[in-house]
């Protein structure tokens, strides 16, 4: 399967840390990842700090694109809900390390929104996705 290709328009300027668009290639397998809080396998929330629940939240995404046979590679969207978006930019900088910690340098097309609550009481984020898996 050829990859997914970026899709940013001239006319949007440049992104940075996303892209505007993802075009799947033919015969890919769409896996929607559910909403994932920073959570381990006891399903006990990793810290009480934002960083930290972002970056289990987005291994947990990780964890389950690779249960479905791909690799974060694979994730053409995101959607990210946070508690508090002034918190998410505060600590923009330390996000951004945990995200290329675990995704490396791929920008899937993305949208983060800003949220009353979660439905676990103490979760600061909650991630969800779109992947394209090879056929």
């Amino acid at each position: 399967m050829r990859e997914l290709l970026p899709i940013n328009p001239i006319e949007l300027g440049a992104p940075s840390g996303y892209s505007n668009g993802m075009l799947a290639p033919a015969g890919g397998r769409l896996l929607f990842v559910a909403g994932q809080v920073g959570w381990n396998e006891k399903q006990e929330l990793v810290g009480n700090t934002f960083t930290k629940q972002f970056r289990q939240a987005l291994r947990n995404v990780a964890a389950v694109i690779k249960a479905a046979g791909g690799e974060p590679q694979n994730l053409a969207q995101l959607t990210i809900y946070v508690v508090d978006k002034e918190i998410y930019l505060k600590q923009l900088s330390a996000v951004g390390k945990a995200y290329r910690g675990v995704m490396g340098k791929h920008f899937p097309a993305m949208a983060l929104l800003e949220v009353k609550s979660l439905l676990e009481p103490d979760a600061l984020v909650e991630i969800e996705g779109i992947a394209v898996l090879p056929s």
